[in-house]
């Protein structure tokens, strides 16, 4: 396979084909992340894509699944997306399902028609990056997107047949803003109703904007309890007709998995006895991205 720069993929991937169609992320200017610091966004040629898809034919037979990578595989041109789907269920036939991280302008750019095309050709899941449903906090973090085009690209997604995956980003919104940031991101997530929901919590990455604000005094990072706090509020803020809503990330304190609805009240005061100091949060060396 040929991988070039930083390859990334949701954990819920580990055991998929990675086929890297792109290089980088179509936006890239995220104040909080550092995974694509200085490489310039490209689609790879159809040549080295398909000899991708070769190698997996010959090499991947037990893996069933395959994901696009790299941070917006659906930015790449309909006419050349559904070209790569098709080849993926001609010479991958025992593959159930593709999956690619999508973005706000990714959907918006798509009517639903293209999109449906895209899930019958075997696009079954996009993961998209939400981090909270604050419009301050996503204008000062540039995600390029208010609350309100998140929910309308997030529905559109659901409405393509797709399922959804979203991310949440706790302690993102720093203290002065800490539980609006819970209230309003449960509102946003209701508002979609996406099939999933993980929530991550902040870990700051030398070089990246945010990092330089936080050394300036200008962001302050909140506290373990805090983001526990936080995580509580976003959970009772969550109103799913069903899904998962799940925060056992590497990168958080408290591992916890909520069937929705039937889990919430248990992990809700799962959550409390955590804050009460009845169970012991991940220490700090055990975190990781």
């Amino acid at each position: 396979m040929h991988y070039e720069g930083t390859i990334i993929r949701p954990p819920s991937e580990a055991n998929s084909i990675l086929l890297q169609i792109t290089v980088g992320c179509s936006r890239n200017s995220c104040t909080f992340c550092g995974t694509y610091s200085g490489e310039r966004f490209r689609i790879k040629s159809d040549a080295v894509i398909m000899d991708d898809i070769a190698f997996a034919a010959a090499h991947c037979r037990r893996q069933r699944r395959v994901f696009l990578c790299d941070g917006d595989a659906l930015i790449v041109p309909q006419a050349r997306l559904i070209r790569i789907l098709e080849v993926i269920r001609s010479e991958l036939p025992w593959v159930t399902r593709v999956g690619a991280y999508a973005n706000a302008k990714s959907l918006k750019r798509k009517g639903i028609d293209e999109l449906k095309e895209l899930r019958r050709l075997g696009l079954g899941i996009v993961y998209m990056g939400l981090e909270t449903g604050d419009d301050e906090t996503l204008q000062g973090i540039h995600k390029g997107a208010d609350s309100a085009e998140m929910i309308a690209m997030g529905r559109k997604a659901r409405e393509a047949g797709f399922k959804l995956s979203i991310t949440i980003l706790l302690g993102i919104a720093g203290r002065d803003r800490s539980q609006l940031h819970a209230r309003e991101t449960g509102r946003v997530l209701t508002a979609i109703d996406p099939d999933y929901v993980g929530a991550l919590s902040l870990m700051l990455i030398p070089g990246t904007p945010l990092y330089r604000d936080w050394q300036a005094g200008v962001f302050t990072l909140i506290t373990p309890v805090e983001m526990l706090a936080e995580l509580r509020t976003m959970l009772a803020e969550t109103n799913l007709s069903q899904g998962l809503f799940h925060a056992n990330h590497a990168s958080n304190y408290l591992p916890i998995k909520a069937r929705m609805p039937k889990d919430k009240t248990a992990i809700l005061e799962l959550i409390d006895r955590a804050l009460a100091g009845e169970l012991s949060l991940k220490p700090e060396f055990m975190r990781a991205l």
